[in-house]
């Protein structure tokens, strides 16, 4: 029987500590155990992580209670944040705490208990009708009961006050007790059963092929790629249904909050009937829906998990699948440390739960093609939309201006046409602008000068609904001068444009037209996503204008008509992914349009129109475009063919802060790193956010695995100075 526990803390160390296991509590104490423990002169909370030999005779302490009855972390979860914290460079407690909620590991998590009430009789005996008569609130409150059966005391007193409640009780007639209150995100959101519609037959090759990795004792990643409305869902549910009729639980992960609620309406209506549970798991909910869908995982309530990226930990037990959709995405990558890709830790939980992952898109990420062209994959393709459903006619508009001083095109006349032919017929359009607010900037027309951001080194976004100035990475905000503050000029050009200027021109252009727009302005109540999306559904809403998180995954099928304003924005990034990002973007968002009976068309604005990425996306063209993008990854030893790593330190002092980063550039190349080149330090893109200066270092290696062990003991046990935070991002998706 073990006598030592090794116990991770919740504390911010990369290391865990030894301590003894009492007689009274060995039976108690298992692995992924949660414990309070001793530490210094505190107690604190940690888990159990492993139980090694007796290292010495040293006297440990010992464990002091045992706070979970069974295990809080699961073995295979352990094993994941241990490989994390090695794989990204991150402190062991980090890696622990992005498995374990917060909602979960608060001291006071619990079940919420309400009073429940319902009748201990079914009829009355005639004196007591009686008595009843001379208390006509109590007499109320037994008719309701009688009428719509039991409910909670605090939503009865809404009927009949507590005092009416009290007197059925002490009458006997009623029981009020105490009972566990589910909060559950479905409460409102009932489902009638679907049915599984008929493979076509790219489907049953594609399921064939899932179904093979599913029964392979060793299965390998599938790489399902298929266009937009070619029914990968419908793989999905199928696919989930052969491994619940195992007795497995599936792990489905989304990229976008917006995203979950009709994905969950998909999976909830197709196996309602069978009783199976489904549990979601996203930032919108609330602390105590958290708390109660992790709970219900992890008792095995819910066998199958819907969520956006951290549902990748989900605490499931006997996994038997794990579908990544929307694989692609860049939203599956945490952008805290530990800096996780949610796919790719997909990948290794399957490899170590040894469970078939299926990563779906329509356009793969290119690291993920090219794994399934070297074999490390098996690439699955559905190309032709279900029911024989036309892929969208795409137009390219150019909106360049014909003549020097024209001024700027936000909506062209031939978008706008098209728009007012589905109001016309009663359909649908959908208006894509990857940028918030009214205007990008503001700008004197005489000096030149810009309001800018005084933390960051970024200028302030115009909201033309607040009538304020705001800074998109610092969250500051200012009034909105009347006249420049260097030159006295006015009035101010506002430059640029956002989702709130092109809602506000569709206004004027469509008066009678309902619209609505969904951007993270306006979406932040925690039911608002799930809501202007049904109202959508239902027809009542004409046009919807949005970020990108309207670009992907939904499918509304009376859409027929899908714009995108200034197309080409993401390619003046500094970024060599932005030529991906933008043919992804256009793919997707275009993906919308037509996904019923009627043909779609997408107008597509840009000031660069023969650009690569716009004349592949325009002919739908995946495969042209990732060739091609491949050669020019291979020539300039570009991810997938060599990998990144991006060191970052941010502080106040500027000349400090490129001081400490030059010296850890030093002792970088002190180390012999095989195969790796240093690059830098050098200034950020932005070189500073929220009052810190930015440097960056950059690695690009061909052995990522005998790079990042030398590289985390700079991180996690050197001391460099406090005010200067240094991080490291493995395999990074984001170079600002």
């Amino acid at each position: 029987m073990a006598r030592i526990a090794r116990v991770v803390p919740e504390v911010s160390l990369d290391r865990a500590f030894d301590y003894d296991i009492p007689d009274a509590l060995s039976a108690e104490v298992t692995l992924g155990a949660k414990v309070r423990i001793p530490f210094g002169s505190r107690e604190i909370i940690g888990y159990v992580v492993e139980f090694p030999s007796d290292p010495s005779a040293r006297k440990l302490k010992p464990i002091l209670e045992v706070l979970s009855k069974t295990a809080f972390l699961p073995p295979i979860l352990i094993e994941l944040a241990q490989w994390m914290a090695q794989y990204y460079c991150a402190p062991l407690t980090t890696a622990l705490m992005s498995v374990l909620p917060k909602a979960v590991r608060r001291a006071d998590a619990t079940f919420k208990q309400r009073l429940w009430v319902e009748p201990l009789t079914a009829t009355l005996p005639e004196e007591a009708i009686a008595a009843l008569k001379k208390t006509p609130a109590q007499r109320k409150a037994w008719d309701h009961l009688q009428q719509n059966g039991p409910g909670w005391l605090a939503d009865l007193t809404e009927i009949c006050g507590p005092a009416a409640w009290r007197g059925l009780a002490e009458r006997n007639l009623i029981s009020i007790e105490s009972r566990t209150q589910d909060r559950d995100p479905f409460l409102h959101t009932p489902v009638s059963e679907s049915v599984p519609h008929e493979s076509n037959t790219e489907q049953i090759a594609a399921l064939k092929i899932i179904s093979e990795e599913i029964a392979a004792e060793k299965p390998r990643v599938v790489l399902l790629h298929g266009v937009t409305g070619s029914g990968k869902t419908e793989v999905y549910l199928k696919a989930i249904a052969q491994v619940l009729a195992l007795g497995k639980s599936a792990l489905v992960l989304v990229p976008e909050i917006a995203l979950t609620p009709q994905t969950v309406e998909h999976f909830r209506a197709r196996f309602i009937g069978q009783k199976v549970g489904v549990a979601v798991l996203h930032s919108h909910l609330s602390s105590g829906e958290r708390h109660d869908q992790w709970q219900h995982i992890r008792s095995g309530r819910a066998r199958i998990v819907i969520g956006a990226r951290s549902a990748v930990f989900a605490p499931l037990d006997n996994l038997g699948i794990i579908v990544v959709d929307e694989e692609h995405e860049h939203s599956y990558k945490q952008e805290e440390s530990p800096h996780y890709h949610a796919r790719d830790v997909a990948v290794m939980r399957g490899h170590l739960e040894r469970v078939t992952v299926v990563l779906g898109s329509a356009t793969p990420s290119l690291e993920s093609y090219h794994h399934a062209k070297e074999g490390k994959y098996r690439l699955v393709e559905l190309l032709q939309r279900v029911e024989e459903v036309q892929m969208p006619v795409t137009h390219i508009l150019d909106i360049r201006p014909a003549k020097k001083g024209d001024p700027p095109i936000l909506v062209a006349p031939r978008l706008i046409e098209a728009i007012q032919t589905r109001i016309d017929r009663h359909e649908q359009s959908i208006i894509f602008l990857n940028r918030r607010g009214y205007a990008s900037s503001l700008q004197c027309p005489q000096c030149g000068y810009v309001e800018m951001c005084p933390n960051c080194s970024v200028a302030l976004t115009f909201h033309r609904r607040a009538e304020r100035l705001r800074c998109h990475l610092c969250d500051f905000a200012s009034g909105v001068p009347h006249a420049c503050p260097q030159c006295g000029f006015a009035p101010y050009k506002y430059a640029g444009s956002g989702t709130e200027k092109v809602e506000h021109a569709l206004v004027d252009a469509f008066p009678n037209a309902r619209i609505a727009r969904m951007d993270s302005d306006n979406m932040r109540g925690k039911d608002a996503y799930a809501k202007t999306l049904g109202e959508f559904a239902e027809g009542k809403i004409d046009l919807l204008v949005g970020t990108q998180m309207i670009a992907k995954g939904l499918h509304f099928p009376r859409v027929t008509c899908v714009g995108v304003i200034n197309a080409d924005l993401a390619l003046q990034i500094p970024d060599f992914r932005a030529s991906e990002r933008v043919f992804q973007l256009l793919m997707q968002v275009s993906g919308r349009s037509g996904r019923g009976q009627v043909r779609g068309e997408v107008f597509v604005q840009t000031r660069v129109p023969f650009h690569p990425s716009i004349q592949f996306a325009r002919h739908h063209d995946y495969t042209g475009f990732a060739e091609q993008e491949l050669d020019f990854r291979r020539s300039l030893h570009y991810p997938p063919y060599e990998r990144f790593v991006l060191v970052t330190a941010k502080g106040r002092n500027e000349e400090k802060t490129l001081y400490v980063i030059t010296q850890l550039a030093k002792e970088m190349e002190r180390l012999d790193l095989p195969e790796t080149e240093i690059t830098g330090p050098a200034p950020a893109p932005i070189a500073r956010i929220e009052e810190r200066y930015r440097f960056q270092l950059f690695l690009r290696t061909r052995r990522i695995m005998a790079v990042t062990p030398k590289l985390r003991p700079l991180f996690m046990d050197r001391a460099w100075p406090d005010d200067i935070r240094l991080t490291i991002d493995v395999d990074p998706v984001n170079l600002l």
